[in-house]
């Protein structure tokens, strides 16, 4: 069978701040680029953030565990045996190797708080919380209900516009499978994509399957998890990263410590949060 073919169209935005309405950005973008039966795919985290779902990490105060965490499980156990064993390349097991402690607690504390601890023993994205381009010590909480919010895009737009589009809401965190076997480390809402927290990254990375962006959630409840992964990879090479995948990415893009980024130097960036994908052949 031919291959399919998808065009993509990004929407370049400012950096959505909490407070910001992305409901009407969205559907401006939409209204110019998207015709019916596209693929609307929206970066959780720039959700997140526009609707106040962050944390400020330098208000955590860590307990016991999460101060094992970041300076025995994560500097010994990942950076030297979990790290290699996971295919982690040289510069990434270093910043394991040397995980910052009062701030890895912090971030510890916060997962343990949010998301449990078995999402805790993982490296990096827990439970689809980080801090990448994010300021300070600030980090972003997955959404709370994520299917509520594709199915009330795909509404919004349909009641403003009247075009169908099919959303599905983007975590850059990787999903891995084999075959018709989709596994993910963190929440999400397609049923046949195994939620089986750490063990996933391990096994993929391990195994080397195929790895995708992992799509959350979308307003098809009838997309099969194979098109909701393919479009959220291509969705995902479009978005970009913004100012780096990891905390140490965005330090280094702005040349300072991995908590001095700034909400003004994020400002100062081109944003891709949203992306339009359609498929060529019709």
């Amino acid at each position: 069978m031919p291959k399919i073919k998808y065009k993509t169209i990004t929407m370049k935005t400012k950096y959505w701040k909490p407070g910001e309405d992305y409901l009407i950005h969205t559907l401006e973008f939409v209204g110019k680029h998207a015709k019916d039966n596209d693929f609307l795919v929206i970066s959780e985290k720039a959700i997140s953030i526009a609707l106040g779902r962050i944390v400020n990490e330098a208000k955590i105060s860590p307990g016991l565990s999460a101060r094992l965490l970041a300076s025995f499980w994560m500097r010994r156990i990942w950076g030297y045996l979990l790290g290699p064993l996971a295919r982690i390349n040289q510069t990434n097991l270093e910043r394991l190797r040397n995980y910052p402690i009062k701030e890895g607690a912090n971030h510890k504390q916060t997962i343990l708080s949010y998301a449990g601890p078995i999402y805790a023993l993982k490296n990096f994205s827990e439970s689809g919380i980080d801090g990448s381009n994010l300021p300070y010590e600030f980090v972003s909480l997955p959404l709370e209900d994520p299917k509520i919010i594709a199915k009330e895009i795909h509404s919004f737009v349909k009641e403003k516009i009247g075009i169908s589009i099919i959303v599905i809401i983007l975590d850059s965190d990787k999903s891995f499978s084999f075959k018709d076997l989709h596994l993910t480390s963190r929440p999400t809402t397609l049923k046949k994509i195994l939620n089986i927290g750490p063990f996933a990254y391990l096994l993929g990375r391990f195994l080397k399957l195929r790895a995708r962006s992992t799509p959350i959630a979308t307003s098809d409840e009838y997309l099969s998890p194979e098109i909701s992964l393919r479009i959220s990879a291509i969705a995902n090479k479009a978005i970009k990263s913004g100012a780096g995948r990891t905390v140490w990415d965005m330090s280094k893009y702005f040349n300072v410590g991995i908590t001095e980024v700034s909400w003004e130097m994020l400002e100062s960036l081109t944003h891709r949060p949203v992306v339009i994908v359609r498929r060529l052949d019709g």
